[in-house]
Order: structure tokens, then C-alpha cells, then sequence
């Protein structure tokens, strides 16, 4: 599963050719959470308040990448990086 961006110990990946609804896969501190490109959480728990406020606000500076990287990797094409919160 590549590795799309990382920051303030967040791990964001994506799945090739995964199921709907667009999503991704994250892991803060050896916890797991799946969210959906709005912000949802649609599976697991990050535990903290505040990696997924800073998952969330992500989200919100880079949502048209993240669609753009769900429609690649649903047609097996590399992912483009996404810069990550500062």
C-alpha cells in the first residue's frame, strides 16, 4: 500500500484498486483508522483527539489531491505524494 504522505508521526496510505467508498488509511502511534475523503471516520480509532484533527485539517487543504490519487490507484497508476500539514 504506498505511503502518500507523512507528518507529526501520521501515516497516510491509499490502496490500488480498493473498494468505494474513496478512502485512505491511516496510523498514528501504532494505531489504525480508515477515514473518507470528507473527514469521516469509517473504521478503527487513532486514540487521539488531536492526530485526527490534524488528519481532519489535512484533509481540508488537500482534498482535490486526494480525489485525484483515489481515481489512480482505482486504475493501478502510481499516487502522486501530497504535502504534508506543517
Amino acid at each position: 500500500m504506498p505511503e502518500i504522505c507523512r507528518f507529526f508521526g501520521i501515516i497516510i496510505r491509499m490502496f490500488f484498486d480498493d473498494h468505494n467508498p474513496p478512502h485512505f488509511h491511516t496510523e498514528y502511534s501504532r494505531r489504525k483508522a480508515v477515514f473518507d475523503l470528507r473527514g469521516n471516520i469509517l473504521q478503527g480509532d487513532l486514540r487521539s483527539k488531536v492526530a485526527v484533527r490534524l488528519v481532519r485539517d489535512w484533509i481540508d487543504l488537500h482534498s482535490e489531491e486526494l480525489e485525484t490519487d483515489w481515481k489512480l490507484a482505482k486504475q493501478g497508476k502510481p499516487l502522486k505524494k501530497i504535502d504534508p500539514l506543517q
